[in-house]
């Protein structure tokens, strides 16, 4: 079961970077760039309308968020969506999906580091050190030869990454707010909070919104939602259910899933040597990770 949920997870959240690329393609065509206020409005939309839905599926999301830290539920919604997609959707208008669907890998690389120093869980060992250094020259590689339509690789490449950083520490949170409420609503609410966030931090573009969203934005931007829903849904309710170390050790197929349906559906992108050999890097580390014990 274990492995068909996070395929699906990865299918989800890899079908995203193509997803974006095309609304600011659209945008593109449209006359209008893909600025800061214009990225964070797009953002806020789609998190209001996903947490939305997960909130409404929810059994009692207001009995579970009156017995739960607001400092713990506003904690992870500004590390889990505000902070993490923030940098996300600068890095997408900055460098490649391709490049950003292998970068995504990199949150599992923060997880190992960070788990030690929150959660008190064991540091790794000499051969994890390793292996997360393989990984590390795997993303060096890649943004040394990330392939066509790369951008930016070294500015996407860091923002990608404290992206996920970002994402990690909202997971870490998680665990705490998953003692009193449910992860359907705790999601729930991290994707609506941040939502808001981010449609507040986007007022500047408010009265643009009808050139933003033509009909074919609102399709995708739907989409989009849909993505947050179910895979932030599913992924964090996984989280209750299995150690995050084990769920860690899966997430190798979450940069797969990205770098081939970017490769497929982002038009003018192609990956490049550095992709794929630092790809296989990273990807023989995540496995390792997972799979050896030292």
């Amino acid at each position: 079961m274990l492995p068909f949920a996070v395929l699906l997870c990865a299918l989800l959240w890899g079908s995203a970077f193509p997803a974006i690329k095309a609304i600011y393609a659209e945008w593109g065509r449209l006359g209008v760039a893909p600025d800061m206020p214009n990225r964070f409005l797009l953002a806020g939309m789609r998190f209001v309308l996903g947490g939305s839905i997960l909130l409404v599926m929810a059994k009692h999301p207001w009995v579970e968020l009156r017995r739960t830290s607001w400092k713990s539920v506003f904690w992870f919604a500004c590390a889990q969506t505000y902070v993490q997609y923030a940098l996300f959707y600068t890095a997408l208008a900055t460098a490649s999906a391709v490049l950003g669907g292998l970068l995504v890998s990199s949150g599992s690389f923060w997880w190992l580091v960070l788990a030690p120093l929150i959660l008190k869980t064991p540091w790794p060992n000499r051969w994890q050190w390793a292996l997360m250094a393989m990984g590390g020259a795997g993303v060096v590689v890649a943004v040394y030869r990330p392939g066509a339509g790369s951008g930016d690789p070294v500015l996407g490449g860091v923002l990608f990454c404290l992206s996920t950083l970002s994402g990690s520490l909202g997971l870490i949170g998680l665990q705490k707010i998953l003692k009193t409420m449910g992860a359907r609503a705790a999601t729930g609410y991290g994707l609506f909070i941040g939502g808001v966030m981010f449609i507040l931090s986007g007022a500047m573009a408010w009265p643009e919104f009808g050139t933003l969203f033509p009909p074919k934005v609102m399709l995708l931007t739907a989409y989009l939602a849909f993505v947050s829903a179910l895979g932030f849904g599913l992924w964090n309710h996984l989280t209750s259910m299995f150690p995050v170390n084990l769920l860690a050790g899966y997430r190798f197929l979450v940069p797969m899933c990205a770098v081939v349906e970017s490769s497929l559906l982002v038009s003018g992108e192609s990956p490049g040597v550095g992709i794929w050999l630092g790809g296989a890097l990273v990807v023989l580390a995540l496995v390792g990770l997972q799979r050896f014990k030292f």
